[in-house]
């Protein structure tokens, strides 16, 4: 607990701007969602034959993936607040525009047949009658989208959009607990605190409001979010004309060890450039779109020709080797000693791997399918799969949340199920590196692809002096890590799969022509002289 709250306390600033980001981003969504939802709401009241319909259209909106929702908005609307607040404010439309229905059409018939009797018109009725009588249920509405908003919005760091999104991904892709709960107690507390606001908001307006205050208020909300619109838009506008270059990355890129912030300073990169969080399926597409300048990337990603991208040179060789091996449970050799034999036979090459991904990421094929095609095309496939004996144990195989991590788990899942008589069972899509790395250690899985730069300063967080003697040799790099992993944490390794995917920087091959960048140390030397401005400038 104490080393949670010095992290904490260390963390307080950024903690703040992470929290002032997300309650903006939850406040501007939810201004937005009630002026149209109100409207909605009270459209429908008096046209309930289009309420299935508008209603039924609002529900499909909230069935969308929070993420795929964003993914979605980044053609549209780039990266950062705008396509953030816009996705929040369409989760918010639903239950507010449904309780408002529900509440204006559950107000006593007779109430409103008195009220029009003694002579009020119907603006005066809806304001000084049945929205009042509606309050509770509304509010209802009101409070369950801003929960929901809080929860949802973390996903917007994805986007660039930041929030306390970002320290939750950041401690999940390395299992770092006091990292994720420094994004995660203070977004609970938010939810909890803009509840109670609402509850005694609720009590305050129970009695009938001038349609002037109801007026101003609905102004100096839309107003506040205009205004922050422009600035962000004209923030974009200036960037993407070449005010601001901007470099984008993932989660863990950002926080790990022989991610940005050593890459940083060996290169001396300027200490202004302008770094954003993106998650690594959005990266690719927010470099082609001119949403970013640069982004890291993974040298064996498809969509690196697919995207017309330029792999930096790392000329001052700050990234490891990282050559693609499984990892094992200690005992793994004594359970299944067929299959060590048949991965140690399995070999990929770079260039196939990158079609591997390219088919999945560019021609949208299932990794399924993929590895099944690769392999049938190498001859490793004959026949039927094996009938597995039940009697023996499963073959749990783990895998990182990543397309060619997917990939590598249908090609060792296949070979299993065509080469000996075990049940392979698939459990790819884990969080990150630390993830993957506990759930074999705690026995959750059997194996799972690593890769040696990874172990070497994600896994055994090998100091620099250690390892700078041998870094840029495989094969000294390979033995180091089995024989620590061994030792440390009875993990064995088996050889490499043939091919290395490492970190790289990349840019626009447009880009790298005109501006003549080839390596990481010309990049540096563009920005230092053309003051960190965008290629675009």
């Amino acid at each position: 607990m104490q080393d949670f709250l010095l992290f904490f306390y260390t963390q307080r600033n950024e903690i703040l701007r992470q929290t002032l980001q997300h309650l903006y981003l939850t406040g501007a969504s939810l201004v937005l969602a009630i002026a149209l939802g109100l409207i909605i709401g009270i459209w429908l009241s008096r046209r309930p034959k289009a309420a299935a319909f508008v209603l039924g259209v609002l529900g499909v909106i909230q069935t969308v993936p929070s993420l795929a929702l964003l993914g979605f908005m980044l053609p549209l609307l780039g990266i950062g607040a705008i396509p953030a607040i816009t996705a929040l404010f369409l989760y918010s439309l639903l239950p507010i525009a449904r309780n408002a229905y529900t509440g204006l059409r559950e107000v006593d018939p007779h109430i409103r047949e008195a009220a029009l009797a003694i002579g009020m018109t119907q603006r005066q009725l809806l304001w000084k009658v049945t929205l009042p009588l509606a309050l509770p249920t509304i509010f209802a509405g009101l409070r369950t989208a801003t929960v929901i908003n809080v929860g949802v919005a973390t996903l917007c760091a994805l986007v660039a959009a930041g929030g306390l999104g970002e320290f939750i991904f950041r401690g999940v892709a390395l299992n770092n607990s006091y990292m994720v709960l420094s994004g995660a107690i203070p977004a609970a507390l938010l939810a909890i605190g803009l509840d109670t606001l609402l509850a005694w908001a609720e009590r305050r307006v129970r009695r009938p409001l001038p349609w002037r205050a109801w007026g101003i208020g609905a102004c100096l909300g839309l107003g506040l979010c205009f205004i922050y619109w422009a600035i962000s838009a004209l923030g974009n506008q200036t960037s993407n004309n070449g005010q601001r270059f901007r470099m984008g990355f993932d989660a863990e890129f950002v926080a790990r060890a022989d991610g940005y912030p050593g890459l940083q300073m060996r290169y001396q990169m300027p200490q202004a450039l302008r770094t954003v969080e993106l998650d690594a399926g959005l990266m690719y597409q927010a470099l082609k779109t001119g949403e970013v300048d640069v982004i890291g990337g993974y040298s064996t990603d498809g969509r690196i020709e697919a995207y017309q991208l330029q792999v930096l040179e790392d000329d001052l060789r700050y990234f490891p080797p990282y050559a693609a091996v499984p990892l094992l449970q200690a005992d793994f050799t004594q359970r299944f000693p067929e299959i060590v034999a048949l991965l140690d036979t399995l070999r990929i090459s770079v260039e196939e791997m990158r079609r591997l991904n390219y088919a999945v990421d560019g021609q949208k094929q299932s990794p399924q399918a993929a590895a099944k095609a690769f392999l049938e095309a190498k001859g490793w496939l004959r026949g039927q799969p094996i009938p597995p004996n039940l009697q023996a144990d499963k073959l749990r195989i783990g895998g990182k949340k990543f397309t060619e991590q997917y990939i590598l788990g249908q090609i060792i899942a296949q070979l299993v199920a065509h080469h000996t008589p075990y049940q392979p069972v698939l459990k790819t899509g884990l969080g990150g590196t630390q993830i993957a790395f506990e759930a074999l250690k705690n026995d959750q899985i059997d194996l799972y692809p690593e890769y040696t730069g990874t172990a070497l300063l994600v896994l055994l967080k090998t100091p620099e002096a250690t390892y700078q003697s041998f870094i840029q040799q495989p094969d000294s790099v390979a033995s180091y890590i089995r024989k620590t992993l061994a030792r440390k944490h009875q993990i064995k390794t088996l050889s490499s799969l043939g091919f290395e995917n490492t970190y790289a920087l990349m840019i626009r091959q447009n880009d790298a022509k005109t501006y003549h960048i080839a390596t990481i140390s010309d990049l540096v030397r563009y920005l230092k002289q053309s003051n960190n401005r965008s290629f675009k400038h």
